[in-house]
């Protein structure tokens, strides 16, 4: 599966595009995503490897899973100059090469828009995730305006993924990762764009804990 992600032109532009955006804004969102993460974490969808610069000291291990080859190639880069144990590796978030239950956290960042099955890509996630493991996810979403959303599926169902590398506008990832057994334990909403051309954005950062079972409560 691996292979078939091949977005050689989306790619540099996504890398030119968050350049800036790190600039805007998304260095510190970056850093609140990742702040007080422990143990063993996975990162699905690592791009270019931005967030790398950002974990924290108590990371003691990262598997970076990334299967565009142009941003595999500059997150092995970036893994370089990371300061914690970084490992790129090309796999897709539908099959994450990974035993169950080996990882304490799991990353998923500005990567859900443009993955083909989103809940086989949330049960990977929470199958490679050790019970009561942490979810990290930072994501754009379907507008809360309606005739926002409206254009938002318009463009989803016609020409916006075929343009940008199979990203989807008005996904609701946080139901989504909801109704994947995760519970929500924080989630933050704000609005961000890259001018000129980058339509508005709602985005979501937050914290899920892996629930026993899809559908279970947390114990209070």
């Amino acid at each position: 599966m691996a292979a078939r992600v091949d977005h050689p032109l989306c790619a540099r532009l996504y890398v030119r595009q968050s350049r800036e955006a790190e600039r805007l804004e998304l260095a510190a969102r970056r850093g609140q995503l990742l702040d007080g993460l422990a143990g063993k974490v996975i990162e699905v969808g690592a791009g270019d490897g931005l967030n790398f610069a950002h974990y924290p000291p108590s990371v003691t291990q990262v598997i970076g899973v990334e299967p565009e080859r142009h941003l595999r190639e500059l997150a092995q880069r970036a893994a370089r100059d990371a300061p914690v144990p970084v490992t790129v590796v090309d796999a897709v978030a539908e099959e994450l090469p990974s035993t169950t239950a080996a990882f304490d956290a799991a990353v998923a960042s500005l990567m859900r828009c443009s993955v083909a099955d989103v809940p086989a890509a949330l049960a990977e996630i929470r199958r490679v995730l050790r019970p009561d493991g942490e979810l990290r996810f930072f994501e754009h979403v379907g507008s809360p305006r309606r005739a926002l959303r409206a254009l938002q599926r318009v463009s989803d169902a016609t020409v916006w993924p075929r343009l940008s590398g199979g990203c989807h506008l008005a996904r609701e990832t946080d139901r989504l990762i909801e109704a994947a057994g995760f519970a929500i334990e924080r989630c933050d909403r704000f609005a961000f764009r890259i001018p000129p051309v980058d339509p508005p954005k709602t985005h979501v950062l937050g914290v899920a804990r892996r629930l026993q079972a899809p559908g279970s409560r947390p114990v209070a």
